[in-house]
Formats: structure tokens, C-alpha cells, sequence
């Protein structure tokens, strides 16, 4: 009786969740399978110009150095402006770049100054790309349908970067290098594309002209002053430290110590893919069963002792094997932090919170990527999944007592809110 009644529900979410949301899925869809391909095809061309763990590193950590450097302006623009428009411009400033690293291909003039340069300048655009996106979600989708749309847009971005195009780009790459960094353009116009047809919300923010600095604090505070997202941030920023730690010289990995080819190293990334595809369908469950914050807590712990498999991988198959257990638990945490701060944020401070969440939780990005690089070049290509693992573990411990009682504070206030 139980699954008949979600069965018979499950058509009308859809329905619910509107032209516009599946406007943005389509273009999300799109645009994630050639950036799919460019981040195969990108570590791949850094190892024709140089076999240096700490410069292929170099490359990894300029993509996610904007998180650090870009993360606070770019929640008070999209706070300040209408986020739809925000999106589809910045996919055609993206379109550009990738553009003239095709060019750059074929003029011969590829080196690792100029590959960093053109990760900053798209991890820049993309910062506010996604923070327009998370902040945009909440006006087009009613909020007892968050959870399950923002699985559906994990879920196609991580099958469109991790399982359809990093094959589609390691093939690509062995074609013309110049190919997947054609496709990746080419899909950020389609993608630039659906968004214009997105009915504008117009907002009380947007036009606001305060000081960015006095804006930029607002969000700032209100973040600090709540103790729950708080936490999430710093241990988000601590895994995903140790998440480039472990993969920004997991080509050298790979190709060197696994000796897997180009194409068949374009294969295994499909294993996180398809791990993320898995945990996008039954996130919305886990979370129900185990509550958001427990299911978060066992996502980061199930993913230390992942980090150590990866390390101790014999085979490309094994190392496909984990990045799919991988992709599945980092999905099912994603998607409740994502959530958890779309329904607790006010709409007007939502890019600004957002944007100093990101900062926290992936600004350390690039740092993990040079320490990679560091630990690879010094104590071998394995022992930075090794260290990765070992660090998020120790970080969930010393933040689980506060985790669990915010769990018995969220169960405590539902019980009050459903008492007659």
C-alpha cells in the first residue's frame, strides 16, 4: 500500500517541478557533459607539456582558486542582479575561453602558464554561475520539492561530467586534441541558450546598491551566527581540501603507477559518475530514513575509508570501483547541505550565504591540489589518498558531538511543531 502511494505521488512532484526548473535541468544536462570532456581532456594535455606532479597539480588548484579569491563578490552580484541573465551571460564568457584554449591548441603555444591562466579565468565565471544557479533554485521550485530537484540537477551534472564526457573526452583527445575543448564550447552555447527562454524573477534584490563590502558582511554574519551551517562549512571545506589532496595528481596515478592508457583512464572517471547517478536516486531516502545531518555525518565517514581504498588500489578496475562508492556518498552529502541552506536562508541573503559557505567549503580546494602535489613528488602517487583519508576521519570525529546534538535539537523541534 506503502510504494503504491509514493508511486502514484511521484508523477505529480514532477509535474510541480515546473518548465522553468526543467529548462535549467536541460541546460545543466547539456553544458555538463562538455564540461565532462574538458576536465578529461585538460589533465591529459597538461601531461604532454610536463610529467611534474606538483605543475599538473598546479592546474587542478588554479580551476578552484576562484572558490578562495572570487567567492564573496560574486554572492553580492548575484544577490544584486537577476540570476537567470547572470548564468547565461557568464556561459558565453565561458564559451570564449574554452574557445581560445582550442586555438591555443592548434597554435602550439600550450603551457602550463597558459592552462592555469584559462582553469582561473573559468573557475571565476563559474563560481557565479553556480551560486546564481543554488540561489535561483528556491524561486522556481516550491520548497518541500528542493531536496528532490536538487538531486535531479546533481544527478545529471555528475553523470554529464564524470560518465558521459570524460570518455567522450579522453576519445576526443586521442582524435584531435583540439576536439573536446571544441565540444565544451560549443555546449555552453546551448546551454547560454536555453537559459535566456527562463522567465525572469524579478526579486527585491536585485538593483540594490549598497556598499559590497557592507553586503558581503551581511551574508558573512548571518552564516557565522548560525551554528549548524557553520560546522557543515568547515567540514566541508576540510573534505573537499582532502578531496584535491587525493585526485589533483590522480592522472599521474593512473597512467604512471597503473599504467592505464588515455582512453581507459577516460573510462574508469565513468565509475564516480555512475556512483553519483546511483546516489542521486535514493539521496531523498537515506535523508528521510537517517535524517540530513546523520546521513551527512556517514557520507564523510564512508568516504575516509574510500580515500584509503583508492590509495591501496591495485588495478584500474578497483580505482573505478571506489570513485563510483566515492561519487555515491558525495552525492548523498551534497545534496543535503545544498538543501539545508536553500530552506533555512532568506531569499535576499541567499547568494551572499551561499557564496560564503562555498568560500569556506571549497576554498580550500586549490591548496589541497598544491599539498597533492607536494606529498606525490615526495612520498609517492598513492600516499595523498592515503593522508586524504586519514584527515577527513579525524575532522568528522572532533565535529561529531556537535552533529549529534544538533540532530537531537532538529528532532526535538519537529516533535513540538507536530504536537497538537
Amino acid at each position: 500500500m506503502g510504494q503504491t502511494g509514493q508511486g502514484a505521488a511521484a508523477p505529480q512532484k514532477l509535474v510541480r517541478l515546473g518548465s522553468s526548473f526543467w529548462r535549467l535541468w536541460w541546460a545543466n544536462a547539456i553544458n555538463s557533459i562538455g564540461d565532462g570532456a574538458f576536465n578529461a581532456a585538460m589533465p591529459l594535455l597538461a601531461v604532454t607539456v610536463t610529467k611534474d606532479p606538483q605543475q599538473v597539480a598546479l592546474i587542478s588548484a588554479a580551476s578552484y582558486l576562484p572558490w578562495l579569491l572570487v567567492s564573496l563578490p560574486a554572492g553580492a552580484i548575484v544577490d544584486r542582479y537577476e540570476r537567470t541573465t547572470l548564468m547565461w551571460r557568464g556561459q558565453a564568457a565561458q564559451a570564449a575561453v574554452v574557445a581560445a584554449v582550442a586555438v591555443t591548441v592548434v597554435a602550439g603555444g600550450v603551457s602550463i602558464p597558459v592552462l592555469a591562466v584559462a582553469c582561473f579565468l573559468l573557475g571565476s565565471i563559474q563560481v557565479v554561475i553556480t551560486n546564481a544557479a543554488q540561489s535561483v533554485l528556491p524561486q522556481i521550485v516550491p520548497v518541500d520539492l528542493l531536496q528532490r530537484a536538487n538531486s535531479n540537477q546533481y544527478v545529471v551534472q555528475t553523470v554529464g561530467e564524470s560518465s558521459l564526457g570524460p570518455p567522450l573526452g579522453s576519445l576526443l583527445f586521442t582524435a584531435a586534441a583540439t576536439l573536446p575543448f571544441s565540444v565544451d564550447a560549443a555546449s555552453f552555447i546551448l546551454s547560454a541558450g536555453l537559459l535566456i527562454t527562463i522567465p525572469k524573477r524579478i526579486s527585491d534584490h536585485i538593483g540594490r546598491r549598497s556598499s559590497m563590502r557592507a553586503e558581503v558582511a551581511e551574508g558573512l554574519r548571518w552564516l557565522t551566527s548560525h551554528k549548524l551551517l557553520r560546522t557543515l562549512a568547515v567540514l566541508l571545506g576540510i573534505n573537499t581540501f582532502c578531496n584535491r589532496l587525493g585526485v589533483a595528481t590522480l592522472v599521474l596515478f593512473s597512467t604512471q603507477t597503473l599504467h592505464l592508457s588515455d582512453r581507459a583512464y577516460g573510462l574508469m572517471l565513468v565509475g564516480e559518475g555512475v556512483g553519483s547517478l546511483i546516489g542521486g536516486l535514493v539521496n531523498v531516502r537515506i535523508a528521510r530514513k537517517l535524517g540530513p545531518i546523520r546521513a551527512f555525518a556517514v557520507s564523510l565517514a564512508a568516504n575516509s575509508v574510500i580515500y584509503a581504498g583508492m590509495g591501496l588500489a591495485s588495478s584500474g578496475a578497483l580505482l573505478g570501483v571506489m570513485l563510483a562508492l566515492c561519487g555515491f556518498v558525495i552525492t548523498v552529502s551534497s545534496v543535503v547541505t545544498v538543501s539545508l541552506r536553500q530552506e533555512v536562508t532568506p531569499s535576499n541573503l541567499l547568494g551572499r550565504v551561499n557564496s560564503v559557505f562555498r568560500m569556506v567549503g571549497w576554498g580550500l580546494m586549490p591548496l589541497g591540489a598544491l599539498a597533492g602535489g607536494f606529498v606525490a613528488q615526495h612520498l609517492g602517487l598513492r600516499a595523498p589518498f592515503l593522508i586524504a583519508g586519514g584527515v577527513r576521519l579525524a575532522a568528522l570525529l572532533v565535529a561529531l558531538p556537535l552533529l549529534i546534538a544538533e540532530t537531537r535539537a532538529m528532532r526535538e523541534k519537529f516533535r513540538t511543531s507536530t504536537e497538537p
